[in-house]
C-alpha cells in the first residue's frame, strides 16, 4: 500500500466512530501474505471419560451437551434439570439419561446431598444462576457456567469467593477466547508484531432483529428482571478487550439508552400484537410474523423440535406460553438500551472505545487495534495485520466452518472450543487449562458495572 493510501484510510478510520467501514486493505491491489497459524483440534486431550448434568436445558444447555455427542469418550451427559418437560425429556432422551436422573428443578437435582456427577453446566436464566451455582460449589462440582456471572456484583463476588474456598473450578462461558479467529488475533498481539497495544475500537452490532427477538420482545428486555444489555450482551466483548490489552481496567465511561423502542414511537394504529391486523405490517421490519414465519429466525424459543413449517410458527406465536414473542416492539414492558457506548481506561494509559448497537442489518464484532508498531482491522471471518515497515499486511483468513468438526460449533468455534478446555480443566482438577476461570472474568464482569453506573449517574466510574 502507497504511504498516501495508508494515512488516507488512517483518516477515514480515525473519523469513523467505532467500525463501519471496509478492511482497509481493500484498497490494497498486492498479494497478501498469509498468516499460517494452526488451529487447535476440538477432541480434548484426556484420558478419562467427565460426567456431567445439564441444569438448564435451552439453547445454551444443548449447545454444549452437543460435546457428548461428538466427543463421547470425553464427556458423558448424566443428568438434566429443566422445569420445562420438552426441553428436559428431550435432551435427556438425546443423552439416553434415566429417569431418576430427570429433575423438574434444580433444586431437587441438589437436595439429594450427593454429587452426582464430575461438574454442571449451568445455563439457566440469568437470575438464576446464583441459587443453583452456590449449591454446586457446596457439593464439590465443578462448574460450566453460562454469562453472565450473575446479575449483581455482590452475587458475582460470593461465587468467585466460594469456588476458591472449595476449590472447585468454575469456568464462565465468555466463548470468543475459545473461537480461532480470536485466539488467533491474541497470539499476534503477543508476538509483538504492532508493537505496543495504545488503543482499540471496538463494535458489536446485534442486528435489528436480534435485538427486537432477545432485547425488546425476549427474556432480557428488561433489565429489572434479567441483568443489564451490557453484560446480558456484551459482556463477551469487555471479556475480549481485556484479554487482548492484557492490562487492568482502572475506569469507565459510559452513555447510551432507549431511543427508538418505546410506546410514543408507535405509529399510529399500530396494534399490541404483530398476529393481530396492523396496518403498517409489510411496512415494519420488526414485524414478528415477517421475522418468525418467513425470515426464518431465532427459532429455538418456540420448542419446534427441528420443524419451520409457517403455519407451527404462526400457533406458537398466538399461544400464551410463547406469544410474547409476538408483540408489537413498541408495546413490550422493555427497558434496555438499544445503543450503547463505553470509554475504557487501562492501565498505562491503554484506551479503548466499544459501542454496541441494535441497527444493523448483520452481527459480527468488528474491531481496530493501534499499536507503536502498527494495525490490526477484523471483523470476525478475518484480520489483516499492517506493520508500518511493511509495505503488505498480512492475514488470517481460516475458514473455520469448513473444517468438519467445527460446521456446527458455534461463535465461530468458541462453543465447543470452551467445553473441550473444561473437560481438560476437570480431568486434570487443573483450571489452569482454562483462559476464562472465575478469578479471570470477574474483572470484565466487574467493568460491566461500571459502565453500567456511569451510564446511569453520567459520572466517569472507577472498575
Amino acid at each position: 500500500m502507497q504511504r498516501r493510501d495508508f494515512l488516507r484510510n488512517i483518516g477515514i478510520a480515525a473519523a469513523g466512530a467505532a467500525i463501519s467501514s471496509p478492511l482497509l486493505s481493500a484498497a490494497n491491489a498486492e498479494p497478501l501474505k498469509s498468516l499460517d497459524l494452526p488451529i487447535r483440534p476440538l477432541g480434548a486431550k484426556t484420558d478419562r471419560q467427565i460426567s456431567v448434568i445439564i441444569v438448564g436445558c435451552g439453547n445454551r444447555g444443548s449447545v454444549y451437551a452437543r460435546y457428548a455427542e461428538k466427543f463421547p469418550a470425553a464427556m458423558k451427559v448424566v443428568g438434566v434439570a429443566d422445569p420445562q418437560d420438552h426441553r428436559r425429556n428431550r435432551l435427556g432422551d438425546k443423552h439416553g439419561v434415566p429417569d431418576e436422573m430427570r429433575f423438574a428443578d434444580f433444586k431437587d437435582l441438589f437436595a439429594t446431598g450427593k454429587k452426582l456427577a464430575d461438574a454442571v453446566v449451568i445455563a439457566t436464566a440469568d437470575h438464576l444462576h446464583y441459587e443453583p451455582c452456590m449449591a454446586a460449589l457446596g457439593l464439590g462440582y465443578d462448574i460450566l457456567l453460562e454469562k453472565p456471572v450473575a446479575p449483581t456484583a455482590k452475587e458475582c463476588k460470593a461465587i468467585r469467593d466460594k469456588a476458591n474456598k472449595t476449590g472447585r473450578i468454575v469456568a464462565v462461558c465468555h466463548v470468543l477466547r475459545y473461537a480461532p479467529y480470536f485466539i488467533a488475533l491474541h497470539e499476534v498481539l503477543r508476538s509483538g508484531v504492532i508493537g505496543d497495544i495504545v488503543s482499540i475500537q471496538h463494535m458489536e452490532p446485534i442486528r435489528y432483529e436480534h435485538m427486537a427477538h432477545s432485547y425488546v420482545r425476549g427474556i432480557w428486555r428488561n433489565s429489572d428482571t434479567s441483568t443489564p444489555i451490557i453484560l446480558a450482551k456484551s459482556c463477551h466483548d469487555l471479556d475480549i478487550l481485556r484479554w487482548l490489552i492484557d492490562k487492568p481496567c482502572k475506569t469507565a465511561s459510559a452513555d447510551g439508552g432507549l431511543y427508538y423502542f418505546k410506546e410514543e414511537n408507535a405509529p399510529k394504529d399500530a396494534p399490541a400484537y404483530c398476529t393481530q391486523p396492523c396496518p403498517h405490517a409489510a411496512t415494519c421490519p420488526y414485524n414478528a410474523v415477517t421475522i418468525y414465519t418467513k425470515q426464518k429466525r431465532h427459532l429455538g424459543v418456540f420448542d419446534l423440535d427441528g420443524k419451520r413449517d409457517p403455519e407451527l410458527i404462526m400457533s406458537r406465536l398466538k399461544d400464551p406460553n410463547y406469544d410474547k414473542y409476538a408483540r408489537c416492539v413498541f408495546h413490550c414492558d422493555n427497558n434496555q438500551p438499544d445503543h450503547y457506548v463505553a470509554n475504557l481506561l487501562f492501565e498505562d494509559g491503554v484506551t479503548a472505545s466499544f459501542t454496541m448497537d441494535a441497527f444493523t442489518p448483520e452481527g459480527g464484532r468488528r474491531t481496530r487495534i493501534m499499536g507503536t508498531l502498527g494495525y490490526i482491522e477484523g471483523d470476525m471471518k478475518e484480520f489483516r495485520v499492517w506493520n508500518f515497515l511493511s509495505s503488505t499486511p498480512e492475514i488470517w483468513n481460516k475458514k473455520v466452518s469448513e473444517i468438519p468438526e467445527y460446521a456446527d460449533a458455534g461463535h465461530g468455534g468458541g462453543d465447543l472450543g470452551l467445553v473441550r478446555d473444561f473437560v481438560e480443566a476437570v480431568a486434570a482438577h487443573d483450571p489452569g487449562k482454562l483462559s476464562s476461570d472465575i478469578n479471570v472474568s470477574m474483572e470484565s464482569h466487574l467493568m460491566g458495572f461500571a459502565c453500567e453506573r456511569s451510564r446511569r449517574s453520567g459520572r466517569k466510574e472507577k472498575v
